[in-house]
């Protein structure tokens, strides 16, 4: 399914009866006792337990701690499994509102200092697992999922928790582990034979900025002037985009020349396997359009030692697909005649957490109950619609998706019944978008408002 945003149908908790069905303000106020027992800390969309702006300096190094896990389970339950931990050169993420998240997520990772338990680093993130415990396939057979994040490189001991929520942003499973910095087994990577990469766009301050990294898949040696071209295009296309053209010196870019054995990528439904870098391939929970690649530590361990954050993939091919995961990747193909509009509206997902704002027709998914609101910023159900789009919203009553805007006008703001792929009970919040539409040429205001909170918080000094 191409862009769609990982959200999690209902899964069974791997938590006591008493104990389930906890939502993130829950897990804030738990009782000492259960929070140690279950090792689930601060997990809330406001930060409620930080009082004060803590110093990058006074808790991490200018490093960065992989964190590798495997995910494994099916709608029965979920394991949540430490692989291992590596130490990389450089911190490329945030070094401000380091407690914070612009998003909630499907899941996040909360780090706390074990001197004095206060939350030190927290980042959100959804995953290729929890998109495929929607499928029936995870009704009878348990599967295992890499994944990978990163954190800055903690000075002293601490307690690492990463939970996943379902789609009532409820917890369903969560897991919590030690670090101690000094730990001999952290292996060092990205010290040496660091994959060849060329600096795309650098702003002005590469201090305080959004590093992006396009990283080559399916192409050969011979063909990375291809890919290139490719870096050229896809990035022209995304900065084209408000408000990433009005905010581009906020962002560093490069190019990562990733090369593979074979030209193209994987189409299992036509029996072609190609030998590429990532192993990406098409056919993913067995949709003929969803381009992905389940080889996370692959794709990180090529991109140790580079400047990078947020992962755009191109793949060398005509095949229509592609594929959006919130703080994982954006993959996309690019030798089709819709590569710009999708490579652009994936990283909508990628980056910002946006949802897909379209329907389905004859078989809609019931990804969003109509009692829960969801957590990204440009659709809802109404049922707590606070801090999302009211401000745009120039009439009290709802606007008519059947009036026509003048031309070259701002596109109207309302309720526009039909988003989160359900026809009806989820609305986004403009007739038409790049969210919603390939044809759309850019981004409606209110996906442009929630692009532009998300570089904010990245780069604008915290206001404490």
């Amino acid at each position: 399914m191409i862009g769609r945003n990982v959200e999690l149908l209902g899964s069974t908790a791997q938590l006591p009866e008493q104990e389930q069905h906890l939502d993130l303000h829950q897990l804030l106020i738990l009782p000492v006792k259960l929070a140690k027992r279950f090792s689930v800390f601060a997990l809330a969309v406001t930060l409620a337990t930080c009082m004060y702006a803590q110093r990058f300096e006074d808790y991490f190094d200018d490093a960065t701690l992989r964190l590798d896990y495997t995910f494994c389970g099916n709608l029965k339950g979920t394991t949540i499994s430490l692989d291992k931990l590596n130490r990389i050169p450089r911190w490329y993420g945030k070094r401000q509102r380091l407690a914070e998240v612009p998003m909630e997520g499907n899941g996040q990772i909360i780090v706390r200092s074990r001197k004095d338990n206060t939350v030190i680093y927290r980042n959100s993130f959804s995953t290729l697992y929890q998109e495929w415990l929607t499928t029936t396939e995870a009704e009878s057979v348990s599967k295992s999922f890499e994944n990978v994040f990163l954190m800055p490189m903690p000075k002293d001991t601490v307690e690492v928790t990463v939970c996943l929520t379902d789609n009532r942003r409820q917890v369903m499973a969560t897991m919590s582990h030690t670090v101690v910095p000094t730990d001999i087994l952290i292996r060092h990577i990205g010290e040496r034979d660091v994959t060849p990469y060329d600096v795309v766009w650098q702003p002005a301050d590469t201090a305080c900025c959004i590093h992006i990294a396009y990283i080559a898949e399916g192409y050969t040696e011979d063909e990375m002037d291809t890919f290139l071209e490719d870096v050229d295009i896809a990035n022209e296309a995304l900065f084209a985009h408000e408000p990433f053209k009005s905010l581009k010196d906020r962002f560093e870019v490069v190019a990562v020349k990733a090369a593979s054995e074979e030209s193209g990528t994987s189409e299992p439904a036509n029996g072609i396997w190609r030998r590429t870098a990532l192993g990406s391939h098409f056919n993913t929970f067995y949709n003929d359009r969803y381009l992905t690649t389940a080889n996370l530590r692959r794709l990180h361990d090529l991109l140790a030692g580079i400047p990078y954050e947020h992962i755009i993939v191109l793949v060398n091919t005509s095949h229509y697909g592609g594929g959006g995961i919130l703080n994982s990747y954006n993959l996309s193909m690019t030798h089709h005649p819709k590569f710009r509009p999708v490579v652009v509206h994936e990283f909508g997902h990628s980056f910002a957490g946006l949802a897909d704002e379209y329907a389905h027709e004859n078989e809609p998914i019931p990804m969003y109950p109509a009692d829960v609101e969801p957590w990204e910023k440009n659709i809802t159900t109404k049922v707590d619609f606070r801090g999302k789009w009211e401000n745009l919203i120039k009439e009290e009553k709802e606007v008519s998706t059947g009036k026509k805007k003048a031309e070259n006008a701002e596109p109207r703001v309302g309720f526009f019944e039909g988003a989160g792929y359900s026809l009806h009970g989820v609305y986004r919040g403009c007739e038409d978008c790049r969210m919603r539409t390939n044809e759309n040429p850019e981004f409606c205001p209110v996906c442009r408002q929630a692009i532009t909170e998300v570089v904010d918080f990245y780069t604008k000094t915290s206001a404490r």
